[in-house]
């Protein structure tokens, strides 16, 4: 791999997460093509999630060593064109989940440890060999399923019963403990696809949902992709709801795409 240039890391300003200020006596982040494709600017539909899936890339392929120190804030926040606060609650996430840990002081910022977290007596990696997975078909097959699912759902003219089922189960999901939360989100996403009125494409989704949700269980859930997940079933649910199948496409299609972000980070 070709070595680019050299520049400084921004001095932390005095408060965990903040390296603002750079200075010649810092260790110096190598600006790859590598560093340059995985700080690339992310989608906003998924910011968070694609955040945390380039940080896990950037970490798990060494482009940023153990005890090397992430880029300067603010300078990440631009390459990546995310907000201040979508990158601390990113990093946060992965400082919580072992990966990073956060210094204060003149030559403070976020450092990835030196000692990864322990992998899980079964990890995600090893159940996906394991299960013979294939990352990128299974979640292809998802997206091809639950996106057909939701505009289907939207194109039937629902009875109060099927609507008060779907808010129901919407309900379920964006109240559910912690514990039970995957649980209650594959029901709303099986009453979705209920609601499509086809038993075969049903049935699929809730293979292809199998298929996933072993990977899914073994990764962290993190607090800010369950509310973000939420924000997002509402805007499905509302769109069958209105019978907008575009809306219900477009909807379900970045929701998607925000889980296979962090099963791509995390099983990279």
């Amino acid at each position: 791999m070709g070595i680019g240039a050299l520049i400084p890391v921004g001095i932390a300003a005095g408060q965990a997460g903040e390296s603002d200020v750079s200075s010649q006596n810092e260790p110096l982040v190598l600006h790859s093509r590598a560093s340059e494709a995985l700080f690339r600017a992310v989608r906003t539909g998924n910011a968070f999630e694609e955040t945390v899936e380039r940080l896990l890339q950037a970490i798990r392929l060494g482009v940023v060593a153990p005890g090397e120190r992430l880029p300067a804030e603010r300078e990440l926040a631009a390459r990546l064109n995310v907000s201040r606060v979508t990158l601390r609650e990113a990093i946060r996430a992965l400082q919580e989940s072992g990966y990073v840990e956060s210094r204060r002081g003149r030559y403070g910022g976020t450092f990835v440890n030196v000692e990864p977290p322990r992998p899980s007596r079964k990890g995600p990696r090893r159940i996906a060999r394991e299960m013979g997975v294939d990352l990128h078909d299974a979640l292809t097959h998802r997206h091809v399923l639950e996106v057909g699912a939701a505009e289907q759902a939207a194109a039937r003219d629902l009875g109060e019963a099927e609507r008060a089922h779907l808010v129901s189960r919407l309900s379920d999901a964006g109240t559910a403990e912690l514990h039970n939360y995957r649980r209650m989100d594959s029901r709303l996403h099986l009453a979705i696809a209920e609601l499509s009125g086809s038993a075969s494409l049903t049935s699929a989704v809730a293979d292809a949902r199998m298929r996933l949700n072993e990977l899914l269980d073994s990764i962290p859930l993190l607090e800010r992709n369950i509310v973000h997940s939420n924000e997002q079933h509402e805007e499905v649910v509302r769109a069958i709801l209105d019978g907008d199948q575009g809306a219900a496409r477009r909807a379900m299609a970045e929701h998607l795409e925000g889980t296979a972000s962090l099963l791509r980070g995390f099983l990279s």
